[in-house]
């Protein structure tokens, strides 16, 4: 178990250097000549490839990821599922205040869960920088903190980002589910589940629902043991391939026309709000009211100073932000702003959080 935590750690680390570059290629790209070629990845069919396709397999590894947690990893305890399930529920709830705050009373508040996803890669790759001088036990809490995010993201996708249901299909759909289920107890080959898998995201692309939560569902239901083969095989695949496609084809934030007011626009400033401030002092606080109130433990050998740094880094929201903006807005122009908010707001949330980790090692030396 330890060593498949270090394994997922180190990969999710590395990536968010490719990452960063895929980011800044996409900003070339939307601001170049090249802006005619890229524009061509937005297009209906580019989109249903890369968002609805390549991404199914990125929540499928979530799915298992997530299960891994539960059955096996430090979410099996209980009473260690308190902090990390509080401290992302106020990481999520702040954010979304902050946007409401910027775009009540507007048509724009269908992007209110844009600021509340945390991307997983970046903010471990932020936070690996600094090595074994931070404490294992603030990495993996800042890991349980994602998980959750992420589990709490797709249940927002399958019910605020669903449009006109196609019953038939749906139902379809919740027979494929059903059929998994029963195979989770009888079925140890992989090929009946690929096979279901498949039509349950054809199934929920007809029923109107985001196709992607059928990697979620395939990854929940799959036996265990075949469930880590699957994610031992498709991980590297996920971290230096799909995500990194998915992050090019929707970073690009064309700056022709834009002025540094483009800030100051509601779904921008919202969004970049949402990550920033709401994401630190949403987890922030609730984290610091369950530990002085005695219901949790400090992370290990983690200080008050590093908690905060740590939440900082929770602000970096890019990869799941994006994705949920794609849903939020088929407004081209509206989909700009939310991806100038989505990258300020991250970008932010980098810099400061790497320099309070650093402000917090430098005062003290915490043992590795």
């Amino acid at each position: 178990m330890i060593y498949r935590l270090k394994t997922f750690l180190k990969l999710e680390s590395a990536s968010s250097i490719l990452l960063v570059m895929m980011t800044c290629l996409a900003m070339v790209a939307a601001n170049t000549p090249l802006a005619a070629q890229y524009s061509q990845l937005h297009t209906p069919d580019s989109t249903l490839f890369i968002n609805d396709g390549l991404m199914a397999l990125f929540f499928l590894c979530i799915g298992i990821e997530i299960k891994l947690e539960i059955k096996e990893g430090y979410l099996s305890e209980p009473s260690q599922m308190v902090l990390p399930v509080v401290a992302a529920l106020g990481g999520m709830a702040l954010p979304a205040a902050f946007f409401y705050y910027f775009n009540a009373g507007g048509e724009n508040l269908h992007g209110w869960a844009i600021p509340t996803a945390t991307d997983i890669a970046f903010s471990l790759g932020a936070l690996s920088v600094f090595g074994k001088r931070v404490p294992a036990a603030l990495r993996i809490f800042l890991l349980c903190i994602a998980v959750f995010d992420d589990l709490m993201a797709v249940g927002i996708i399958a019910f605020f980002y669903t449009h006109t249901l196609h019953w038939a299909a749906l139902l379809f759909a919740l027979g494929c589910i059903a059929l998994l289920a029963v195979y989770n107890r009888y079925v140890k080959l992989l090929a009946p589940y690929v096979f279901l898998g498949v039509a349950l995201w054809i199934a929920l692309l007809d029923a109107g629902i985001s196709p992607t939560l059928a990697g979620v569902a395939l990854g929940f239901l799959l036996p265990l043991p075949m469930g880590k083969r699957v994610l031992h095989f498709l991980h590297g695949w996920v971290v230096f391939v799909i995500v990194p496609v998915f992050v090019f084809a929707n970073a690009g934030v064309s700056l022709q026309g834009l002025h540094l007011n483009a800030l100051a626009h509601p779904v921008s400033a919202g969004i970049a709000a949402g990550l920033f401030f709401g994401k630190q002092l949403g987890i922030f606080i609730t984290t610091a009211l369950m530990i002085l109130f005695g219901v949790a433990k400090m992370p290990l050998q983690a200080t008050w100073l590093q908690l905060y740094a740590m939440s900082i880094l929770c602000g970096i929201g890019f990869t799941m932000s994006l994705f949920i903006g794609t849903l939020a807005f088929s407004n081209d122009s509206l989909m700009q702003y939310a991806r100038l908010g989505v990258v300020t707001g991250s970008l932010a949330s980098a810099v400061l959080g790497t320099i309070c980790m650093a402000l917090a090692i430098k005062i003290k030396k915490v043992p590795s």
